[in-house]
């Protein structure tokens, strides 16, 4: 996760306070594309203040370790989503689960799939994760084809979930988990 123009392809970075205003313009450009997908929020989660909240908890969070919020950027930097990588457990589980949203208008072009590889690069890597979860609408396609293309595997269904667009719905799991080198038993 590096700046944009890195060589290193990646398209997140750390979420900031001082996105917030063009995190919330991005959300309230988006608000009617995403209420389908998203958990209801009020009118105040739309707004300077509501992200300001938002972020500040997000970023309380990252600093306990339990949470890595990131943003998605565009070619040129813009912000155009966010991805987060919630309820990381360390001890025997060692997992979390990622979250995300893209912009209407930077949808179909990879970015999804670049930002879902960062931070299964990030869970891997750095924070040394054995697993990570992701969950979505049953009729998301392009979301499941997004975890597919990282790898991800369908192992299950939740019935009535997240609460989605004012009602609770079913989602389809998907998991991916770190390879790691078979031990050899001594002979």
């Amino acid at each position: 996760m590096n700046e944009p123009g890195r060589s290193d392809g990646s398209v997140t970075r750390l979420l900031t306070v001082g996105d917030v205003p063009e995190l919330t313009a991005a959300l309230r450009d988006n608000r009617a594309f995403l209420k389908p997908w998203e958990p209801t929020h009020e009118d105040a989660y739309f707004t300077v203040r509501g992200q300001d909240l938002v972020t500040r908890a997000l970023l309380t969070a990252y600093g306990a370790g339990t949470i890595v919020p990131l943003v998605i950027l565009d070619d040129d930097g813009a912000i155009v989503g966010r991805i987060t990588l919630t309820g990381i457990v360390r001890g025997a589980f060692l997992s979390g689960t990622i979250g995300y949203w893209v912009a209407e208008h930077a949808g179909g072009r990879g970015l999804a799939t670049a930002a879902v590889g960062d931070v299964v690069d990030l869970a891997f890597g750095r924070l040394g994760l054995h697993r990570v979860e992701a969950g979505t609408l049953l009729h998301n396609a392009a979301s499941q084809r997004v975890l597919a293309k990282n790898g991800f595997t369908r192992y299950g269904e939740a019935p009535s979930y997240l609460r989605i667009d004012g009602a609770w719905r079913d989602h389809v799991l998907f998991q991916r988990v770190r390879e790691e080198p078979q031990l050899t038993p001594p002979a």
